[in-house]
């Protein structure tokens, strides 16, 4: 097999992750949780809050697409998303509300600042980011879309976004 130079799971506990937390608002599908994971893997995602009704690991759907990334970043359960936005808060984090909403900025407009910790949180595959997280957040960020559809999948979102988030704090 080819060497790829990839790291392994312990070398990948050890390493800087940008100050990101990426927060996952009542995703139904496995699979895009999975996907998820295997993303923040690829760009050092601090952690993953997993809230509501999203699958916890170990799921052989999650593992599926998460390729095991779901044994290398740093995961905790919250009963509901306010709660884990209030924790993340009281950490010093900026709450951004992945979602279309007046007033919301568009992602090739918004400037990461370096020493701020943001968290990302995307919502469900059908209702979005609930309302009110959508009000506890310190901002919206939407992808700007030309198409006929208003809205992508939670993972293709999620790795949009955290790619940008990534080449503005490596």
């Amino acid at each position: 097999m080819l060497d790829l130079h990839r790291i392994d799971v312990e070398q990948y506990k050890s390493v800087t992750k940008i100050p990101v937390v990426v927060v996952l608002d009542s995703v139904r599908s496995e699979m895009n949780v999975g996907s998820v994971f295997r993303t923040a893997d690829a760009f050092l995602i601090g952690r993953i809050c997993l809230c509501g009704i999203t699958a916890q690991p170990p799921k052989p759907e999650i593992h599926k697409t998460a390729l095991g990334a779901e044994d290398s970043v740093q995961w905790s359960y919250h009963a509901t998303t306010l709660e884990a936005v209030g924790q993340l808060k009281s950490e010093g984090y900026t709450i951004c509300a992945i979602e279309q909403v007046h007033g919301s900025i568009s992602l090739e407009k918004f400037a990461v600042e370096d020493g701020r910790k943001y968290a990302l949180v995307f919502g469900n595959e059908v209702k979005g980011v609930a309302q009110d997280v959508v009000d506890a957040s310190d901002c919206c960020i939407e992808i700007p879309q030309c198409g006929t559809k208003h809205s992508l999948n939670i993972s293709c979102s999620a790795a949009i976004v955290m790619w940008h988030f990534f080449t503005a704090l490596q």
